[in-house]
């Protein structure tokens, strides 16, 4: 009787212990299966070694869009010894305009961007600053880009207050100088005088539209010609080009202008005529350029100003 009590507890012990475990195993398998057939996985961790691309926030995406796509340039394979084509802006007097601009072209403003743009014969031929503006408009929609040049002008020549009105009653949001050909041609060419003609103009025009942003550009170059007696007219760089050059940059820098060097972009005191003659765009009076060569003029503009455009929106 004492074993076979026993042996029935030992079979009762047992037998109890069945539903726990049935119930472990059956919690097991839940688990199990939520993990398999779960909606949401648990992603696995990127290797250190692969660093994640870091995204673009959707402000830097925007900017992105709003920079303006520049097809390569080259200059003609004649040309050497150019240089880096931009504008000097060293306190960003330009980034109202390329406001402007950035909202003109995203269509979140109606209004135009009106740019004036005066100077000597080069700008009175029209060809350098239309393809500017052509290639402006094409760009970014609504822009008037108005060129008033007068044949032979130098800086004395916009000093009249009739001309600065003029200019004024355009309501320009920025206003391009460029002189210095006919100020460089005189053989009397006095570095001082141009400096105080520059004061002059800009003083009243600074006067008359004191918000305006000015950019002053350099002359292209230029030859000067000679004819001895029964001897055929010979030319010669003119060697003054470079003085005048020099003091527009002296004035922009020291009262906090704008500058584009288009002489030095083009090769400067060594190449700058040389590039235009070899690469025959000049007229045969070596001052002048042809069509062609005016219209690599407005768009190395063109370029300068994009450029300075693009680095404007990626940066603000």
């Amino acid at each position: 009787m004492v074993k076979s009590n026993t042996t029935g507890g030992v079979l009762m012990k047992k037998t109890s212990r069945l539903p726990l475990i049935a119930l472990i195993l059956f919690c097991l398998w839940g688990s199990w299966r939520q993990c398999v057939f779960a909606q949401d996985q648990i992603p696995h961790r990127p290797a250190l070694e692969r660093p994640l691309k870091r995204v673009l926030e959707v402000h830097e995406m925007g900017w992105m869009a709003d920079t303006v796509s520049l097809p390569p340039f080259t200059f003609p394979s004649a040309f050497k010894g150019t240089a880096t084509n931009e504008i000097s802006d060293s306190i960003s007097l330009l980034s109202p305009v390329f406001e402007h601009l950035r909202q003109v072209r995203a269509g979140l403003a109606t209004d135009t961007v009106r740019i004036v743009h005066i100077g000597d014969s080069h700008i009175r031929g029209h060809i350098f600053p239309q393809t500017t503006d052509s290639l402006m408009r094409k760009a970014f929609g609504s822009v008037c880009y108005t060129d008033m040049g007068v044949n032979g002008a130098t800086c004395l020549t916009f000093t009249h207050p009739k001309r600065v009105a003029d200019i004024a009653e355009l309501k320009p949001e920025l206003l391009i100088l460029s002189f210095g050909t006919n100020e460089s041609h005189n053989r009397r060419y006095d570095a001082n005088v141009h400096y105080h003609q520059m004061d002059e103009l800009i003083g009243l025009l600074q006067e008359s539209m004191p918000d305006v942003p000015i950019l002053l550009t350099t002359p292209p170059g230029s030859y000067e010609s000679f004819r001895q007696r029964r001897k055929k007219r010979t030319y010669k760089i003119n060697p003054r080009t470079v003085t005048a050059v020099e003091t527009i940059r002296k004035y922009a820098e020291e009262h906090h202008l704008l500058v584009w060097d288009m002489y030095n972009v083009v090769g400067g005191e060594e190449r700058a005529c040389l590039n235009w003659t070899e690469a025959g765009l000049m007229r045969p009076d070596h001052v002048h350029y042809l069509p062609e060569g005016y219209t690599l003029q407005g768009n190395l503009l063109y370029q300068a100003i994009v450029q300075a455009y693009n680095k404007y929106v990626i940066t603000r």
